[in-house]
Parts: C-alpha cells; structure tokens; sequence
C-alpha cells in the first residue's frame, strides 16, 4: 500500500501547475454549467425536466451493465415496465375515470417503499459507522455495503417516481381540462367536482363515485384528499390545481409525522441535479482535459 503511494506521488511530483489548472476548469465548468441549467430550467422547464427524467432513467443503466449489477438491472426492468404502464394510462385521452387513482397509487406506493429503504439504509451506515454491526456479528465491508446499497435504492428510486408522476400529473390534469400549465383552465370547476381525478366529491348513495375525506385548500377548492396530498407530495405541485394559489404545505400536512415526508420530497428534489447532471459534468471536465492535455 506505502509502495503504491509513493509510486503515485513520483508520478505526479512537478505537475502542481497542471493540477491546478485542472482544479480551475472543474469549478470553472461547476459554475458555468449551473448557470447554464438555471437558465435552461427557467426559460423552458419542459424540455429540461424530460432531459433529466431521461438522464436518471438511462445513466444508472449503463453501469449497472457495465459493473454487473444484476439485481438493480431486474429491479430496474420491473419499475420500468409498470411505470411505462401506469404512463400509457395516464397519456391516453379520453382518460378513464380509474387512471387518476391508479396512477397516484403506483407512485404513492413507490414514494413510501423508497422512503422506507432510504432510512434502513441510512440507519444500517450509521450502525456501522458506530461499531454496532459487531453485536451482529457482521462483518463492517457487509454491513456498510447493505447499507449504502439500499440508500442508494431508495434515493434513485425516490427521485425517478416523482419525476414520472409530475409528468403524469400534468398530463392528465390538462387532459381532464381543470388545469393548464399557462393560461386559463378549459372547464369550469363545480363545488362537487375534484379537479384532480375530475370526478364528483359527494356522491349520493345510488350513484357511483368515490366516497371518501375532502379537503378545502385556504382559495376555498375542494378536493378528495387523497387527491390533493398525491398531487402535492407524489406530482410536486405546491399550487392549487384549479386557481394555482400556492399551497401552505405545513397547513396541510399539520400531524407532525407526516412532515418528513415533505423534507425528503424536498431531498429528492436536489439530489436529481447530483443523479442526472453530475456524470454529464465530470465527463465534459474529463474531456477537456484530455483535449488540453492534462492528466
């Protein structure tokens, strides 16, 4: 190991000039492609959110091909195929009454699995980093690879399902016509209407419908609850999906159990700059070094 060190260090002893130089063009590139993704996001947040959601989806893809990670390529395969299901349903028109609830199910079931992976994962790199693996019996390179394999699970995870239901989420909600990402929206919204699923709110005993909580935003909207949490926490929207008056996430979700969940929504929102953005990054950095030659 000594031997390899000093190796690395003869190699590299006179190159501080390149090495700084090198440390120049990353933060320099650091620097100027955030600005340039800002921009990008501000002027055409379209584009920009599919180009990521792309980027998160394939990337991982290629080293887990590349470093033979089998187990993520199935579990992969599986997201992938439902969710290109559950994306079909939710871009077809005229949308069946059942999409809306189908689709907010799948992602609400993906958000809460990934968010229960993430701590255990977080837990077990904590438990290993404080020795306790050893009441265990388990070994520190065991115990710290679970861990961080399934904090890396529930993070990736976490970030793609959410991009996929804000995707999905303005979808329908424009196919249903109560919300137009601009302008103004196509339909009228009734006092018994939910803009977000576009079925009744009170639905009398011989008539078919959901019958479930509702909840009054602070603009006086009525939704189905579930309705509106799955299109705030699972769809990132934090406007109202009629008037979009903002809404008070911490009115919403009052019990103080439920408020971790917008924090980690909130987590997953930057680390998709760190999943999607941060390879692209570091291999134009590569590159340029290379084409300058620098080593």
């Amino acid at each position: 190991m000594w031997v390899e060190h000093a190796r690395m260090h003869a190699k590299h002893r006179g190159h501080e000039a390149m090495h700084a130089e090198m440390v120049l063009i990353l933060i320099a590139t650091l620097v100027v492609a955030q600005l340039l993704l800002v921009q990008w996001k501000q002027r055409h947040p379209r584009s920009y959110n599919m180009v990521t959601l792309f980027q998160m989806w394939v990337v991982p893809l290629y080293f887990t091909v590349k470093l033979h990670w089998w187990r993520f390529l199935v579990i992969w395969i599986f997201f992938s195929a439902v969710t290109a299901f559950v994306t079909f349903r939710a871009t077809r028109k005229p949308l069946v009454q059942t999409t809306p609830r189908l689709v907010y199910k799948w992602f609400l079931l993906i958000y809460k699995i990934s968010y229960a992976t993430g701590i255990v994962g977080y837990m077990a790199v904590m438990f290993t980093l404080f020795g306790l693996n050893l009441l265990f019996k388990i070994k520190p390179e065991d115990a710290m690879d679970f861990g961080i394999s399934l904090l890396f699970y529930g993070l990736y995870y976490g970030v793609l399902e959410r991009d996929f239901a804000e995707m999905c989420a303005d979808y329908m909600a424009s196919t249903i016509g109560f919300y137009s990402e601009s302008g103004m929206p196509t339909k009228h919204l009734s006092d018994s209407m939910c803009a977000v699923c576009g079925q009744q709110i009170f639905v009398d005993v011989s008539e078919e419908g959901i019958i479930e909580n509702t909840y009054r935003l602070s603009c006086n909207h009525v939704f189905h609850e579930f309705c509106i949490r799955g299109w705030c926490i699972v769809g990132k929207k934090q406007t109202c999906p009629y008037c979009k008056e903002k809404v008070d996430l911490k009115r919403m979700f009052s019990n103080p159990w439920e408020r971790p969940h917008v924090m980690y929504g909130q987590l997953l929102d930057w680390l998709r700059y760190l999943v999607a953005w941060q390879p692209v990054i570091i291999g134009l950095v590569q590159g340029i070094n290379y084409i300058l030659g620098l080593e």
